[in-house]
């Protein structure tokens, strides 16, 4: 990291619909059972990450549950919780915030989810059309703003209509928690320039979220605003580049081409999402094309909606690609890998100290009699011994 770079703000992913060490497969899965999840947070509070992302989705644990679950077993760690309007009123939403705010004591981030399968939407009961659902998504979050900075609001507009709706007790933090929102449609993108404060976006080559940055950015100046950036990415670090690329290999070895076919159908056909358009146009469900961008291997997208890519490499390699989109404007990184327990600890241990980020460490022990400092314990034996000279 130069000196003037500012240090990345790290995040990491609860895998509320379930874990394992391969893609595709059923091979080793954990499925989303509350104590592993438990696991999860408490490491990753523990390990120095500010925060974790909670999905939202039918095949997902509830967000606000499960945040309000794990927020009971962390001490520093946010929940960005995903909140998805029209599944219920925003005065619903609004006492769900609050409540959750002041349970955590002021950890809650919210992730605006608007896009997604029309077909699962249904489900929820959201009948709306791509772009009508982003003004649906304006009027439901104006009562929801109002509610918490407020306490009440009234108003009537195409979608949404509130009669002195009351909030009774309001969010630990001021105004409101921060909003953060991912979309790469023209109608996304509008409506979270008014609204948001963080824009993500999924994690494109340099070159593509440059040009989306900069979209982005010159509509938030039309509305006199400014917006911060951060990016979604999965992680495959190792010690060395040959040893990250073979445990990308290796997380995609059990995936037969059908399954690949079979999903990347799914994706097409059953998702309005520009955003994942452009993840599955990366790599055209091809093996032979999974690398886009130095470092950047589109394999997770080959099976897994949304987020589809992977920054692979040693911990130089990969800070170097980090810095390359820090460079860009991006400020926050929301990062995942398989299983999240386990790789949750290889970023921190390898990839913060390239980063400059601090881990939470514990105290040094003590030298013994011949100045040798014990590394790790080692019950009966000892632990490992390593001679450190001077005081």
């Amino acid at each position: 990291m130069t000196a003037t770079a500012k240090p990345i703000d790290f995040l990491w992913f609860i895998p509320t619909s379930g874990d394992g060490a391969y893609l595709g497969t059923t091979d080793l899965n954990r499925g989303p059972e509350i104590g592993y999840l438990q696991q999860i947070a408490q490491a990753v509070d523990r390990l120095g990450y500010t925060g974790v992302l909670l999905p939202t989705g039918v095949s997902c644990e509830e967000s606000f549950v499960t945040a309000a679950a794990l927020s009971a077993h962390t001490q520093k760690l946010k929940f960005l919780v995903a909140i998805r309007p029209g599944t219920a009123s925003p005065a619903y939403y609004a006492r769900l915030a609050s409540t959750l705010d002041r349970v955590s004591n002021g950890r809650v981030l919210l992730n605006i989810v608007v896009g997604g399968s029309p077909a699962e939407l249904a489900g929820d009961g959201i009948h709306l059309e791509h772009d009508e659902r982003y003004a649906h998504a304006d009027e439901f979050f104006h009562v929801w703003e109002e509610l918490l900075e407020t306490g009440s609001s009234t108003f009537e507009g195409k979608y949404i209509k509130a009669t002195n709706a009351r909030l009774g007790l309001p969010p630990v933090q001021a105004p409101r928690p921060p909003l953060y929102f991912g979309g790469s449609s023209d109608a996304g993108i509008e409506f979270s320039v008014g609204r948001v404060d963080k824009y993500l976006t999924w994690g494109e080559p340099p070159a593509q979220v440059a040009e989306k940055i900069a979209k982005v950015r010159a509509a938030a100046a039309k509305r006199g605003r400014e917006v911060s950036f951060g990016i979604r990415l999965h992680f495959i670090v190792r010690e060395t580049d040959e040893e990250a690329w073979a445990a990308a290999e290796k997380l995609i070895s059990k995936l037969d081409d059908e399954t690949i076919r079979e999903a990347q159908e799914q994706f097409v056909n059953q998702s309005d999402s520009v955003g994942q358009k452009r993840m599955a146009a990366l790599h055209g469900g091809r093996r032979d094309k999974l690398e886009v961008s130095p470092n950047l291997w589109a394999g997770v997208g080959l099976v897994r909606a949304g987020a589809g890519t992977a920054l692979v490499g040693s911990p130089k390699t990969v800070a170097a690609r980090l810095r390359e989109y820090q460079e860009l404007g991006i400020e926050t990184v929301i990062g995942s890998g398989y299983p999240h327990l386990e790789e949750a600890y290889r970023v921190a241990e390898l990839l913060f100290p390239e980063l400059g980020l601090k881990r939470d460490e514990q105290r040094a022990g003590f030298r013994n009699e011949f100045g040798a400092k014990q590394i790790f314990a080692g019950g009966s034996h000892g632990g490992n011994l390593k001679v450190v000279s001077g005081s």
